[in-house]
């Protein structure tokens, strides 16, 4: 090796070998000396390249970084370093340096070949990301449209071109999206987003079903004990696996349940794959439930190995296909019964999904066809929590900038639900009662402005809409008496928020659809 004269491709087989064999620290060395006394080598970044994916496994992320550097100081259009730099710099919470790389590497690739479309691609898809993540939908738009204009067919950049489209209310969603018809960017489509898309339950169910057979494809059923029963003395075992168990619409409506479970009869399992959380609903969570593990440093295969044995009877998804679900655990099917709840508002179609809770009114007798799931009906399936905690003192309306002697009508479902077909129907609501508002919540400056200049564009004063800052769970509830009525999103409506508007005693005037959404 001192020599210079051992082959690159030799060096990286060696290493390979001795990390797989567990002996990384050798691993370590043997490019540390090649990298040493190869200074000259005109494959140098390639060994470096290899030498930080050796540090990144091994949790080295500062000289995975280092390792990175030098071999873009060699090779500064080696694209598969510059995608795996920004990805280091951004888990170290350096997001802006991690783009400002993206766009680096994204602007070097000038040459027409396959490989450099793939990896402009691969760049623009991790900026779009992290703007995403930063809510910069604007920015996230602009990279995926060019995915999009690069390759047509990528469902992961279509699902996520529709999604932002949508939280910036930009309207129409489907005939702007490049070099697809509608019906081709329609059929590309999140479950999500079907269901502010529309209320065709026939459509969810096939866009839903499409969607787990392309993402997650049955694993190895992990659960030997479908039909044994269970032992005389003891207690069901019930797994709730979740991403939301934290201060987020889900964990508001869900916290007391677990305080509710008898623990005579149930023994509870919390399997949670959110972001780190210690808030307080996190904290009641953990305090009633008896097992509290986080799955999420785990792959599909261990966390589905760990839930088999823990022996779950049944498995409750409150996810969905939502942000951070975990539909492969469930593709490996580690419980005997598995059932679909609250987190996500449809069905799942999935062949892995036993159950769906709903009630009667939300998926009604001669709806269920549009389920693959089985419905099971409680008096009411959503649940909420009766120790809610609310601020002792709320706004005044001078003090969130609300008119005292007008009539005010609000809605604080999210931006994604708020359709043009909702919209026009608001407006024409306002129209129609001159002395009132509209309050709603702050969807950050670029969509007020629209929206409001939509609303003037049509004879409605866009000074009528009026946004409501985020603000803590206790504080928001507490604002809700200073609106005389809610009125909802079609055809998402509003699920938490209705409850909690309800809660607080301000009605809500909706439009029931098809949809389990709606």
């Amino acid at each position: 090796i001192t020599s210079g004269a051992l082959p690159l491709t030799e060096m990286i087989s060696g290493a390979q070998q001795l990390a797989k064999a567990g002996q990384a620290d050798y691993a370590r060395q043997l490019y540390q000396v090649w990298i040493n006394f190869n200074g000259e080598n005109p494959l140098l970044f390639v060994a470096n390249f290899n030498y930080s994916t050796l540090l990144s496994q091994l949790g080295e992320e500062a000289g995975a970084e280092a390792a990175l550097r030098a071999a873009l100081a060699q090779n500064p259009d080696f694209s598969p370093a510059r995608i795996n730099l920004g990805s280091v710099l951004e888990r170290r919470g350096a997001a802006k340096e991690a783009v400002e790389q993206w766009k680096t590497g994204a602007e070097r690739l000038s040459a027409v070949t396959g490989d450099a479309i793939e990896y402009k691609i691969t760049l623009l898809k991790q900026i779009s990301r992290v703007f995403s993540d930063n809510l910069q939908h604007e920015s996230a738009e602009a990279a995926l449209r060019q995915c999009l204009d690069l390759n047509p067919n990528q469902r992961d950049v279509a699902e996520q071109f529709a999604a932002v489209r949508l939280a910036q209310c930009k309207w129409p969603i489907a005939p702007d999206a490049p070099r697809m018809t509608r019906g081709e960017f329609v059929s590309k489509f999140h479950p999500l987003s079907a269901c502010a898309y529309g209320d065709d339950p026939y459509l969810h169910l096939g866009l839903a079903n499409d969607y787990v057979r392309k993402l997650a494809a049955s694993g190895n059923e992990m659960s030997d004990r479908r039909n044994a029963p269970i032992g005389e003395n003891r207690r069901l075992r019930i797994g709730y696996l979740s991403s939301d168990l934290r201060s987020h619409a889900v964990g508001y409506l869900m916290v007391q349940l677990f305080e509710a479970h008898d623990p005579s009869g149930i023994e509870v399992f919390a399997y949670y794959c959110g972001i780190p959380s210690e808030d307080g609903i996190t904290q009641r969570i953990k305090g009633a439930a008896e097992h509290w593990i986080d799955i999420r440093n785990m792959s599909d295969d261990e966390a589905a190995a760990r839930i088999a044995a823990d022996e779950i009877d049944i498995l409750v998804d409150v996810n969905g296909h939502t942000r951070d679900a975990r539909l492969g655990v469930f593709a490996r099917r580690p419980a005997p019964i598995q059932v679909n709840w609250l987190g996500y508002p449809g069905t799942m179609g999935s062949p892995f999904h036993h159950y769906i809770i709903a009630d009667d009114w939300i998926i009604p007798e001669d709806l269920e066809r549009f389920y693959s799931e089985r419905v099971l009906h409680l008096p009411c399936y959503q649940p909420n929590d009766r120790k809610r905690i609310i601020a002792e003192k709320g706004q005044t309306r001078a003090e969130a900038g609300l008119p005292e002697d007008k009539f005010v009508f609000c809605c604080f479902n999210a931006a994604h639900k708020v359709t043009r077909f909702s919209f026009e129907r608001w407006l024409e609501i306002l129209r129609q009662t001159p002395d009132s508002v509209l309050w709603l919540l702050d969807y950050g400056a670029e969509t007020n402005k629209r929206l409001a200049a939509y609303a003037s564009e049509r004879g409605v004063d866009g000074s009528r809409l009026i946004p409501a800052p985020k603000l803590a769970n206790p504080h928001h509830l507490a604002r809700y008496p200073l609106a005389d009525l809610f009125i909802d999103t079609i055809p998402y409506g509003a699920h938490t928020t209705a409850s909690d508007a309800l809660w607080m005693g301000v009605p809500v005037l909706t439009l029931s659809g098809r949809s389990f959404a709606s």
